[in-house]
């Protein structure tokens, strides 16, 4: 493997390496879109539930500023108290909160899909490294970010900038505006900043979508090396599956062969093909082929029918036609069924002479 951190890595990444990254939770995906989402699924919570998120938190400075003076808080009622605090405090907030984890879950799964890996969360040495933290301080993956968020602090900074400075001519006149008012005024410019904030950081996230895609695929590419080994692991090791077919072959030969006794003829072309044939007219349909094979196989076929006294009938068109067609333990086709009825014929007459002649 020496040798293969010196090859280029030239080749996409094969459904296998993407799985196994997908396994470790290395996957392709944007923390600016996630980000956005939340940040916009919040501003539009807020907005759109500006009423009931006044009503509620008023309604809980009323509640506590009225009764400040006139409460007693002792070690009695503290914890009951705090409790009520804490329950009002999160009804009120509970639909922000509600808005902002549904969208942040349904951003990742769409950019990722389904994944579950505990591999992020592993400990392992690299991470308490000082050595490797210093590397991934000083890489190149860090500077991007680097300037990704240096960016972003530009952008935001230049858009409330841009905003504030356009409302200078009306900042003035809120001294003589009730409290209500202002707030008014104040989240009135403060949803501004914030929409035209998120619509640019939402396109800088489209673009670090696909770069990160971009980037994620370029890290998985593989060398020329690492395809072919990956190859070998998963349809295995071509010399090794030749030597396995190889030997099947051979066992399929032998057993072949055993069968040869068995047949009633043997048909020749006469120099190159040799086809085995049997045919019990009490148990089977049709003759069948116990036997093929071409030159050197043939020539075993051939010897072998010799050993047991099986008839060897020459017919150059039928052999070639059942040597093509019918495989090895298959019933001959109704097409050749008249030429076949012919040799066994013959070869059944030859062997009445036989007996005739031996009686």
């Amino acid at each position: 493997m020496a040798k293969d951190s010196f090859q280029e890595k030239t080749e996409q990444a094969t459904p296998k390496r993407k799985e196994e990254a997908r396994k470790k939770g290395q996957v392709a995906k944007s923390r600016e879109i996630s980000s956005v989402a939340v940040l916009l699924s919040g501003l539009l919570t807020l907005f759109w539930g500006s009423a009931f998120f006044y009503n509620q938190t008023g309604g809980i400075l009323r509640h506590y500023l009225s009764t400040a003076g006139a409460a007693t808080i002792s070690q009695d009622n503290i914890t009951g108290m705090a409790a009520l605090a804490m329950k009002q405090f999160i009804w009120a907030v509970l639909p922000l909160f509600a808005a902002v984890s549904v969208v942040s879950i349904a951003v990742n799964y769409l950019q990722v899909g389904p994944v579950l890996s505990l591999e992020a969360i592993k400990p392992t040495f690299s991470k308490i490294s000082p050595l490797s933290g210093t590397k991934r301080i000083l890489s190149a993956q860090s500077a991007i970010e680097l300037a990704k968020s240096i960016f972003k602090i530009i952008i935001v900074g230049w858009m409330a900038f841009a905003t504030v400075r356009d409302e200078f001519p009306a900042l003035l006149p809120l001294i003589d505006q009730t409290p209500s008012q202002i707030l008014q005024y104040l989240g009135k410019i403060s949803f501004t900043i914030f929409w035209n904030t998120c619509l640019v950081m939402a396109l800088l996230a489209v673009l670090d979508f696909f770069f990160q895609k971009w980037e994620f695929a370029k890290n998985q590419r593989m060398t020329k090396q690492e395809v072919k080994e990956e190859h070998k692991q998963t349809e295995g090791d071509p010399h090794v599956k030749s030597r396995i077919k190889s030997i099947q072959r051979e066992m399929a030969r032998k057993r072949m062969m055993a069968d040869v006794p068995d047949a009633d003829v043997i048909i020749t072309n006469p120099t190159r093909l040799a086809i085995a044939l049997k045919y019990d007219m009490g148990r089977m349909d049709a003759p069948v082929v116990l036997a093929k094979g071409s030159g050197r196989i043939a020539e075993k076929i051939k010897e072998t029918g010799k050993e047991h006294q099986i008839p060897i009938v020459e017919n150059k068109p039928l052999s070639r036609s059942l040597f093509k067609l019918v495989e090895i333990g298959h019933a001959i086709p109704e097409n050749l069924y008249q030429a076949v009825a012919e040799v066994l014929a013959y070869v059944y007459r030859l062997k009445d002479k036989t007996g005739s002649a031996a009686g």
